[in-house]
């Protein structure tokens, strides 16, 4: 929780306001993961913490390695809820997918996670402890930190506006984790009103546009949100957004062959973005099982990027990272159904060997 709110309750159990903040540097900056372990607290009071609190809200459950280095954590919650994050580490740096909520009720069509529906949000303590989780192991088996952190997992970050935003602010306090903002980003797929008001938020963390389409037709088809806030009005909040100098928005741009990969779209794509200080990240689409999307080949990809690129537009694509886990972007999902695509994945690859 909050140190504001760790202060509330150490009070009302008769302790001095100072102690929140010992508590808060023992659980958020050391990664303390016993009450006992905080010797500069009295015994009467670990123990009193030992009976009364928990200092965990998830538990980790598992983790599934990718032969690129990228491993999908998995945690269960108290309610018998699983949630996944995953760390990645590409192009010398780290980054930790977090999710924001159980399943997801936005159904963008693209995403496994959209399959689930929406179970339930997760609480601020639950997405700061997948953090938390993740450094632990991450650091502990490998020597190298997290450096990055991204609301793209499993949810609408803005669906969940209350606890992104008490997470946000745990994970940016410098008593705790201290993480930077410009090493945070908030992926939405467009709610524009909460999009709005978190520009009023002052957390200056970095936004991320689940953009997907250039037309009204086709983005209402790939991801309902565009039905109630189409493309003229995300854009036109995107240009009133409260950005600081030298930060631009990212838009991610999941390719889909046949769909939006076509000259017309990079020529639209270009019209939507002009003016706007903007990143876009071409993602070539991740599959899983019951899809009815293709991915483009690679050429096409790259011949996509190429037309942005003359066209002055700041683009990258994001090479897909876990495919063999289904931790790559917009496979993330219910992790009991993993394991039979995980071996079904690993027979294609065998044969695929075999046969070259």
């Amino acid at each position: 929780m909050p140190l504001k709110r760790l202060e509330t309750y150490v009070v009302e159990h008769g302790q001095k306001a100072f102690r929140a903040r010992q508590l808060f540097a023992w659980i958020q900056e050391r990664g303390a993961r016993s009450f006992e372990e905080m010797t500069d607290l009295s015994k009467s009071l670990r123990q009193f913490l030992s009976t009364e609190a928990a200092l965990s809200a998830i538990a980790p459950k598992g983790a599934h390695h990718s032969p690129d280095g990228t491993v999908k954590l998995t945690f269960d919650l108290h309610d018998g809820a699983v949630v996944e994050s995953v760390v990645i580490p590409a192009d010398g740096r780290v980054t930790l997918c977090v999710s924001s909520q159980v399943g997801c009720a936005m159904g963008c069509q693209f995403c496994r996670t959209a399959t689930m529906g929406f179970v339930r949000n997760l609480s601020s303590s639950e997405i700061v402890d997948q953090v938390a989780w993740a450094k632990q192991i991450w650091e502990s088996h490998t020597g190298s930190h997290l450096s990055n952190i991204v609301f793209m997992g499993m949810g609408e970050p803005l669906r969940n506006y209350d606890n992104v935003v008490e997470a946000l602010q745990v994970l940016l306090d410098p008593i705790g984790l201290n993480l930077s903002k410009r090493r945070i980003t908030v992926s939405t797929s467009g709610v524009v009103p909460i999009l709005e008001r978190f520009g009023g938020e002052e957390l200056d963390v970095n936004i991320a546009i689940s953009l997907n389409a250039t037309t009204d037709a086709v983005r209402d088809e790939l991801m309902p949100v565009n039905q109630k806030w189409n493309l003229a009005e995300l854009l036109g909040a995107l240009r009133r957004y409260p950005l600081k100098p030298n930060r631009r928005i990212t838009f991610e741009y999941v390719m889909l062959a046949g769909v939006n990969d076509s000259d017309n779209d990079a020529k639209r794509l270009v019209k939507l973005l002009h003016g706007l200080p903007s990143k876009v990240n071409l993602i070539p689409w991740n599959p899983f099982a019951g899809a009815r999307f293709e991915r483009p080949d690679r050429a096409q990809i790259v011949h996509f990027k190429e037309r942005l690129l003359a066209a002055n537009v700041n683009v990258t694509i994001r090479e897909s990272r876990g495919t063999e886990e289904l931790a790559a972007c917009g496979q993330l999902g219910e992790p009991s159904k993993a394991a039979a695509w995980r071996e079904q994945h690993r027979d294609s690859r065998r044969r695929g060997l075999e046969q070259g």
